[in-house]
This record gives structure tokens, C-alpha cells and sequence, in this order.
């Protein structure tokens, strides 16, 4: 259950009711339920469409019908039809990378390494287009399931990960006129298997991201939808904490492609629908830097600037 305050002046969530999942309006350490009047949409995504955050900041001083935070049990603030992801887009995480593996694979020092990979990087940020791969929206879960690692690997990893939540139907639009497609964000940690990244039995094929990333509950998301309006997505702390120790904390100001290029870059090739998450890329510090992968009853605790924190454990699964 994740129950810190929200910093925004309100924000959209999702909390069990026994069997049901009820839509609420979360501010400070409060939350009450949307009914689909108060909402002025049959539905999240049907609101999503046309978010008016007016009409919901008008309830904010209602008085009736607030729970404290603390007391409900949130799940996944989103109910999206596709999920895009981004890949190898915070700058310095990549030149990392790459530092690594032409220090390892050649006559090349670490300095003049790391000065080719950031010569490289800033080209493709220059000339380049975003890399994009789709999850599956079945995997999207609340903080409130734990995460079973699956017993086929033991090098499960973690990756934070900003995530836009998109407003209007975005379809091959422009960068200029991108944001206007963003509704919100919101939080989501990337889980990983690494050693299902790359085919073992083709190398000619590359990447598997179906087997690598879509285990049941690999998609943590939340704990809240935060409206675009309250959030600069362009500089934010992403911040993960395994057992209370710092493992990644970078900055969305570090990002390759920024936000606008990447909801431009997906819409290209499939309509973006409104509740879709867009996934920005992961910060350095995953467990594949530190050779240390998720074990039974690990807690992460990851936080982005202005959206909260989610609290995930994780437990073999059975």
C-alpha cells in the first residue's frame, strides 16, 4: 500500500473496493470517489480524451465524501490499450554502456572511450530517432501485487522510468504540437530478465523484449496519475531505492530525446489512445551495472519528483 501525501494540488488514482477498482481524486492525504458525473466522462480513458482538470479541481473543496489516503489500498492509476517503451535514452547511461564495452573490447582507454560513446550519443540525439518497443498492457499492475520473480532466471532487473499517459488521440503529430497530447504522468518500473534480452539459439535475430519484459506484474505502475499541467517533465529526480540503498537517482533533464520527440516519434507509426502509457527510458544505476539482480523479498521503493512514491516487494514465485 503506497500512502505518501501527494504534492500535486490533486490527481487522478485507482483504489480496491473489495472485488471492484473505483476511480478516485486524490489530494494532499485525501482521496474520494469520482462518480462518472462528477467525472463528466463514462470512463478514465473516456476523460483522458478531453481532460478538464478544471472541472475536477473544483472538487477539491468539497466537503463530503473524502477517505484518508492512508486507509485505502491503490492499484495501477492507468488502464492503457498500448504501452510504448523507450529504449537507451538517458545520455549518460548509455555512454556508460557503451564506455564499458569498447574499454572491454578494445585498445581504447576508459577516458578516450567515454569521449567516443558521448561523441556518438550527442550525434544520434542530433540526427538520430527515438528506439521505441511495446509491452503488453496485462503486465501494468499496482504497487499493491507483489512481484514474483519467475523461477525460469535469476537476474530479474529493475528500471524507473518516468511514463506519459496520453490525452487525445495522437497520430503522426508534430513536436511542436505533441504536448497537447499528454494528459499526465506517472511512475513505472520497467522489470527486466536479462539474460532473455538477446536470443541465445539465433543471434541474428536480436532482441526478445516479449519473453524479457512481459512476466505477469512487470509493469509496476503508479501510484498516481498527476495532470500535466502540475508536472515539468523535462526535469525531474528519478530516484530507486532497493532495501533503502540508492541504486539509480538521475534527472529527466538527461534525456537523449525529450519528451515531445518521443510521443511525435511513436505517433508515427500507430495512433497513441488516450490512457496509453509512453514509457521514456531508465536512468543509470539498474542491477545489471551493480551485478546485483532482484531476490525473494526485495523492496524497492521508487519515486519520481511530483508523483509520489511506489513501495514494491518481491517474492519468488511459486
Amino acid at each position: 500500500m503506497t500512502t505518501d501525501r501527494l504534492d500535486a494540488p490533486f490527481a487522478l488514482a485507482r483504489f480496491r473496493e473489495g472485488d471492484a477498482v473505483t476511480l478516485g481524486l486524490v489530494a494532499g492525504d485525501r482521496i474520494r470517489r469520482l462518480t462518472t458525473d462528477e467525472l463528466g466522462a463514462a470512463s478514465l480513458n473516456a476523460f483522458l480524451a478531453a481532460p478538464d482538470w478544471d472541472r475536477l479541481g473544483a472538487l477539491v473543496d468539497a466537503e463530503d465524501g473524502w477517505m484518508p489516503l492512508a486507509e485505502v489500498t491503490l492499484t495501477a492509476p492507468v488502464e492503457p490499450r498500448q504501452v510504448l517503451q523507450a529504449g537507451a535514452n538517458y545520455r549518460q547511461h548509455v555512454i556508460e554502456l557503451v564506455a564499458a564495452g569498447l574499454t572491454n573490447n578494445s585498445d581504447r582507454t576508459p577516458e578516450e572511450a567515454r569521449e567516443f560513446a558521448a561523441k556518438m550519443m550527442d550525434d544520434r540525439a542530433a540526427n538520430g530517432e527515438p528506439y521505441f518497443f511495446i509491452g503488453l498492457p496485462a503486465c501494468v499492475v499496482g504497487d499493491d501485487v507483489p512481484l514474483a520473480l519467475p523461477a525460469y532466471s535469476e537476474v530479474h532487473d529493475w528500471e524507473l522510468e518516468l511514463a506519459i499517459v496520453i490525452g487525445r488521440e495522437a497520430f503522426q503529430v508534430s513536436r511542436e504540437d505533441a504536448l497537447t497530447h499528454v494528459a499526465g504522468y506517472t511512475i513505472v518500473n520497467d522489470i527486466t530478465t536479462r539474460d532473455l534480452v538477446f536470443r541465445k539459439d539465433m543471434k541474428e535475430i536480436g532482441t526478445d523484449w516479449y519473453r524479457s519484459k512481459n512476466a505477469p506484474g512487470f509493469l509496476p505502475t503508479g501510484p498516481f496519475l498527476v495532470p500535466a499541467p502540475f508536472v515539468d517533465g523535462g526535469d525531474l529526480n528519478v530516484r530507486l531505492e532497493l532495501n533503502g540503498q540508492v541504486m539509480q537517482d538521475g534527472s529527466t533533464d538527461d534525456l537523449l530525446f525529450d519528451i515531445p520527440s518521443l510521443v511525435s516519434g511513436a505517433s508515427q507509426t500507430m495512433p497513441l489512445l488516450p490512457g496509453d502509457i509512453l514509457l521514456t527510458g531508465s536512468p543509470a544505476g539498474n542491477g545489471q551495472h551493480w551485478k546485483r539482480f532482484l531476490r525473494d523479498g526485495d523492496v524497492m521503493t521508487g519515486s519520481i519528483s511530483g508523483l509520489g512514491t511506489q513501495v514494491v516487494r518481491c517474492v519468488a514465485a511459486s
